[in-house]
């Protein structure tokens, strides 16, 4: 077998079973309990320190 065929192989077989793993950890990881103030928190990132930004007047 040459290298292409072997990886072809692997991409279609153990990595594409790899790569879905990867994606229903991420969509549980973010859909997880308690998740929910994390998320509000860095949502509110761009809204802080409108009346005094960060770095003036230290």
């Amino acid at each position: 077998m040459d290298t292409y065929t072997i990886l072809r192989h692997f991409a279609d077989s153990w990595f594409l079973l790899l790569m879905t793993c990867f994606f229903v950890g991420a969509v549980a990881f973010a859909f997880r309990p308690g998740a929910r103030k994390v998320h509000e928190d860095v949502a509110n990132i761009p809204l802080r320190n409108d009346d005094f930004p960060a770095g003036k007047g230290d």
